[in-house]
């Protein structure tokens, strides 16, 4: 098996680290997370117990350089990882799951140990709506999975979170620069920032967030509720094979090493074979 570091950098995100800290400390071991509180202002969660946690300076007061700063400090101690013997190193926010499809029957850590990586790999992005009406408030008492049922195939979730040496990821980490990307088949990076309401509505009253200039990016990205919630869903086993082809042949004008999909907005129903996995 493959030695595998997973890493995030959070700020007043306590609910999605504690599912993060408890998904991939079962699938990697907390022995091998690396969590970095942004601001000493922050307050470490008794639920880290077990992984690695460092409480940093805050990092930039704005959205965009503060960003910057953030991909290029948690690059920086990626390389780190790799000097002390890592084989990969994973970085997501803290509200984002790299989930092996459980048809496959394995692991997350065991799934990345059979793949050859060059410099990365990417998960095809699914971005986790709530359907009003039908899905209540989400729950840390149970699987995520078993509450939120629809996404939509998101090429910003598509990113370059694996790689297999030191590099520079860019923000978010969308890309890594001066790479191409390959994307894994049955991988997927879930992302449930926008996946509840009433999380939504307590950060948009984090007075904290606002001054840094998220007001606008929360309000954009919340459509996804939107979207699960008045799309129709389609079949999850036939539009992940085609959304795998299109991002990986299909790039933006502005940047080759990103992912797209024509504009297309399918809001896909998962299969209840997922539903304890996270």
């Amino acid at each position: 098996m493959k030695k595998i570091a997973v890493l995030t950098m959070v700020r007043n995100d306590e609910f999605f680290l504690q599912k993060w800290v408890e998904y991939y400390g079962r699938e990697l071991g907390r022995e091998n997370l690396y969590i970095y509180y942004d601001g000493e202002d922050q307050t470490v969660g008794d639920f880290c117990e077990g992984a690695n946690v460092f409480v940093h300076p805050k990092i930039g007061s704005q959205v965009v350089a503060a960003e910057k700063g953030r991909l290029k400090f948690l690059s920086e101690k990626a390389a780190e990882l790799f000097a002390r013997g890592y084989d990969l190193v994973i970085g997501v926010d803290a509200d984002e799951y790299i989930v092996v499809d459980p048809m496959v029957g394995i692991g997350l850590g065991e799934y990345l140990s059979r793949q050859d990586i060059d410099v990365c790999l990417s998960a095809l992005g699914l971005d986790f709506g709530q359907k009003l009406g039908e899905e209540d408030d989400l729950s840390l008492e149970k699987s995520f999975l078993s509450q939120r049922h629809y996404a939509q195939i998101g090429t910003r979730y598509t990113k370059a979170s694996i790689i297999a040496k030191p590099c520079r990821w860019g923000s978010g980490f969308h890309r890594v620069k001066g790479h191409n990307f390959h994307i894994a088949r049955d991988l997927y990076l879930m992302h449930f920032g926008y996946a509840d309401r009433r999380i939504l509505e307590d950060r948009l009253g984090d007075v904290d967030r606002m001054a840094q200039g998220w007001e606008k990016h929360i309000y954009k990205r919340s459509r996804t509720i939107k979207y699960a919630t008045k799309e129709k869903a389609r079949d999850f086993d036939w539009w992940m094979p085609f959304a795998r082809r299109v991002q990986t042949w299909c790039r933006p004008p502005y940047a080759w090493n990103k992912p797209a999909m024509f504009e297309l907005r399918i809001v896909v129903r998962l299969p209840k074979r997922f539903e304890e996995v996270l």
